[in-house]
């Protein structure tokens, strides 16, 4: 195991005058994925990898090496010399880094797994989505993580994670129209929140039959959790202690600022029970913690890995986030925009008849639901200009119908700084816990 590697590493990388040292994240993920077209049973099937990442600081500099293919746990003496030669050899040619190994920690005590999704049958999960005549997906992954120092950190866990997605199409002449939701969490999906889901994509594909003409100008925009993404991508960003370093980041110098609406608060939260991405430390050791990245629109923090917190002279947040291949680099978690949730289930989106509680008031306006092309190009500026996938016209408080060949476009740091609402819906949407944001003067035009 990872145990014997490191081992090996003390003996040839570490100690001495050029404060060498070496760590390895060692993870087995096996998933299984079922998938229903029309409510017929399409495919079902199951992978399984195992792997092993090794860093080392060998005379200052760092290096990296990967391997899969290792059966359960056990790297091998033949193996393990391989790996730490070739994150040796990588080391000559790497960067020299002041990069400090975490120390022995006391870990958070977090729920990652659950037995009942973890032992959940072929046939148990295809009975998850059997019954729906649309189409469904039902993925389940079981996951072990081990991760070790040279300076004596460790810690292990196991995790599950459960995502189910269903959609609906429907094609006539040029118009084909697509409408889909998903629920995730640790455990299995309880059937209520199976009842959530489809309620939830059938009141967006009831008010998404009728055709609206799209409106034009700079108006309210209510985004669902879901159509959120092209807001807050810039945001976290911005956030990211590597996009400071190399200077990208319009929030770089804005600690102890202002910078958005005094309602605005974002936070990450590896802590949450129940969620997929929780986990009580992270790839390099460092132990969980929650990071308050934004409170009362004031900048508190950036994220950072070992790497990019030696850089700029502060201390990792436990953000470190690897894979088998290449090094670990700064990665969220839960992020929660808002308070923290009380209730971690699924929470599938509110109908949107209720538009969070924000529609009442909205003459004329839009709800969007999905974008076209978000994550696409350089956001970390905070433009924004994209199609809309799914959107619907909001006329007295009252939604009219779904609009095509519209776009919406604005700057998220303006827009941010006067938030008109926040919705009542708030729900978990993949990692992200939002509710839905109503923001003013959003420029919406025809295509």
């Amino acid at each position: 195991m990872i145990e014997a590697l490191l081992d090996l590493a003390r003996r040839r990388v570490a100690g001495g005058r050029d404060g060498g040292g070496a760590d390895a994240l060692w993870r087995r993920a096996e998933r299984t994925s079922v998938s229903f077209e029309w409510g017929r049973l399409k495919s079902a099937g199951a992978t399984e990898e195992t792997g092993i990442n090794l860093r080392v600081r060998h005379r200052g500099r760092v290096g990296v090496a990967g391997m899969t293919g290792i059966v359960g746990d056990d790297v091998g003496a033949q193996h393990a010399a391989a790996l730490l030669d070739r994150a040796v050899a990588s080391a000559e040619l790497g960067e020299e880094i002041e990069l400090a190994f975490p120390s022995r920690a006391p870990l958070p005590q977090v729920p990652t797994f659950v037995d009942r999704a973890a032992g959940a049958s072929l046939d148990q999960l295809i009975q998850v989505g059997e019954g729906c005549q649309v189409n469904v997906a039902v993925e389940r992954e079981v996951s072990e993580t081990k991760v070790a120092n040279t300076a004596g950190a460790e810690g292990a866990y196991r995790a599950t994670a459960v995502g189910v997605s269903a959609d609906v199409w429907r094609i006539a002449g040029d118009d084909v129209l697509t409408v889909g939701d998903e629920i995730t969490g640790a455990d299995l999906p309880a059937q209520r929140e199976l009842d959530a889901l489809v309620q939830s994509i059938t009141a967006r594909l009831d008010f998404a039959l009728a055709i609206a003409a799209p409106p034009e100008g700079a108006l309210p925009v209510v985004f669902t959790p879901a159509g959120l993404s092209a807001v807050l991508l810039p945001i976290t960003q911005g956030l990211s202690g590597k996009a400071v370093l190399q200077g990208i980041s319009p929030l770089g110098k804005k600690v102890g600022e202002r910078v958005f609406d005094e309602r605005f608060a974002l936070t990450d939260d590896p802590l949450v029970p129940g969620r997929a991405a929780s986990r009580p430390l992270d790839d390099e050791c460092v132990p969980s913690g929650v990071t308050c990245l934004v409170e009362c629109g004031v900048v508190e923090r950036f994220i950072y890995d070992l790497e990019t917190a030696a850089r700029a002279r502060t201390a990792s947040t436990g953000h470190g986030q690897r894979g088998i291949f290449g090094k670990p680099v700064p990665g969220y978690t839960n992020l929660v925009l808002g308070s923290r949730p009380r209730d971690v289930g699924a929470q599938p989106a509110a109908p949107l008849q209720l538009g969070g509680g924000l529609l009442a008031d909205l003459r004329d306006g839009l709800l969007v639901d999905e974008l076209i092309g978000v994550g696409q190009g350089n956001v970390i500026g905070g433009a924004f200009s994209h199609p809309v996938a799914l959107a619907y016209r909001v006329e007295r408080g009252e939604i009219t119908g779904r609009v095509k060949d519209a776009a919406v476009a604005g700057n998220v740091y303006e827009l941010l700084q006067r938030i008109a609402g926040f919705g009542d819906d708030a729900r978990w949407s993949g990692t992200r816990f939002t509710p839905s944001l109503l923001l003013e003067g959003v420029s919406v035009a025809r295509r």
